[in-house]
C-alpha cells in the first residue's frame, strides 16, 4: 500500500514538473507561431469580421483576393516580420494565414506595415492608448493607405489589443 501511494506521489511531482516547464515554453511575441494564434484571435474578434466587411475594407485587395498586414518590433534585431492576411470569405472579414513572410513585394495601396518597440505593443495590446495616439506620438510606424485605416480605426483598435490577448515572450528572441 505504502509503496502505492510513493508511485502516485512520484507520478505526480513529474506532472508538475511538464506542466511548469510548458508553462515557462511560451512562444515568442511575433514569432511565426505566434502569427497563427494571432490569426486565430482576429477570427474570434466580431468587430474585425464584420466590420472590415461593412466598410469596404476587405475588398480593396488589388484583386488578388487578400489583405497583408506586416508586423514587427524595432526593438529586436533579429526578430522577424510576421505576416497576416485577410480575405472576404462567407461574409467575414477572416484572416487565411497568419505566419512568417511569405510576401516579399506589398503594396502600399493596399497592404500594411506596423512596427513598434515591444513595450509599446504591450501597452497597445493592453488597451492604454489606440492607434491614433500611437501613429501621433510615434510609438506605433506604420505604412499603409492611411484614409482606409483612419475609416476604421475602431476595427484598427481591436487588431492592436490582439497583441494582448495573444501570449507571447516579450524578451528578444536570441
Amino acid at each position: 500500500m505504502e509503496f502505492c501511494m510513493w508511485r502516485k506521489l512520484s507520478v505526480a511531482a513529474g506532472l508538475g514538473v511538464l506542466i511548469s516547464g510548458a508553462a515557462r515554453a511560451q512562444i515568442d511575441m511575433m514569432s511565426a507561431a505566434w502569427a497563427k494564434s494571432a490569426c486565430d484571435a482576429w477570427n474570434a474578434e466580431p468587430v474585425l469580421t464584420d466590420e472590415l466587411v461593412k466598410s469596404g475594407w476587405v475588398k480593396n485587395n488589388a484583386n488578388r483576393g487578400f489583405k497583408i498586414m506586416q508586423i514587427y518590433r524595432t526593438d529586436c534585431k533579429d526578430s522577424p516580420r510576421v505576416e497576416l492576411r485577410v480575405a472576404e470569405q462567407g461574409g467575414k472579414a477572416r484572416c487565411i494565414y497568419g505566419g512568417k513572410v511569405e510576401t516579399a513585394q506589398l503594396d502600399l495601396k493596399v497592404d500594411y506595415v506596423m512596427d513598434a518597440e515591444t513595450r509599446r505593443w504591450q501597452e497597445m495590446g493592453r488597451g492604454e492608448y489606440g492607434p491614433m495616439r500611437a501613429m501621433m506620438f510615434g510609438r506605433l510606424s506604420f505604412d499603409g493607405p492611411m484614409g482606409e485605416a483612419m475609416g476604421n480605426m475602431g476595427p484598427f483598435e481591436k487588431f492592436l489589443l490582439l497583441v494582448g490577448k495573444v501570449p507571447g515572450a516579450a524578451a528578444c528572441p536570441k
